[in-house]
């Protein structure tokens, strides 16, 4: 089966994608962690199997999930001789939860630290750019029959996503002129 436009039939990408998933989930807790300053022991994936240990009674954390993942416009084909690659522009909504005795202190931390121009440099090296930061809410949550501090940060993300396609270029046809 080719993988590529002299035959007929579906194509899929090939070479890199765009990171989605646990690869995804870990340039965020990256990011999480270098700009709020929490060890990477205390920031979860939110949503896991199995599901993390929740950490004991008077401990600050952070546990976030990805929400949505809106694709803004229409893809960009840029064709080359050999490949095509598809550009989108993607947003990526996050829901950062920090838990805790602290947890209203990181969050103010973490949403101010977003916007130092050092730190949106290094998440741009991860592919990713600052779009949106939510109000920060209080939203206690009841956890093993105990009422535990918890505050809301929502933060959007934007990437550009790339995926080559093996579209080959026509490079040649023949050309019959009839008539007079």
């Amino acid at each position: 089966m080719n993988n590529d436009s002299t035959s007929p039939g579906y194509l899929t990408p090939v070479g890199d994608t765009p990171a989605y998933d646990k690869e995804l989930e870990i340039k965020i807790s990256d990011w999480i962690c270098g700009v709020s300053g929490l060890d990477v022991k205390w920031v979860f994936p939110r949503w896991t199997d199995p599901q993390i240990t929740i950490p004991p009674k008077g401990t600050t954390w952070c546990a976030f999930g990805v929400t949505s993942m809106p694709r803004t416009g229409l893809p960009a084909d840029i064709q080359g001789d050999t490949s095509s690659e598809q550009w989108t522009w993607e947003n990526v909504t996050i829901i950062c939860c920090f838990y805790g005795p602290g947890g209203a202190a990181l969050a103010a931390t973490f949403r101010e630290g977003i916007y130092v121009p050092q730190n949106n440099a290094e998440l741009n090296r991860a592919g990713l750019s600052l779009v949106d930061v939510d109000t920060l809410r209080s939203l206690p949550e009841l956890i093993n029959n105990q009422w535990v501090r918890r505050y809301d940060l929502t933060v959007t993300l934007s990437r550009k996503n790339v995926r080559s396609f093996n579209i080959r270029t026509l490079q040649s046809a023949p050309v019959y002129f009839f008539g007079d």
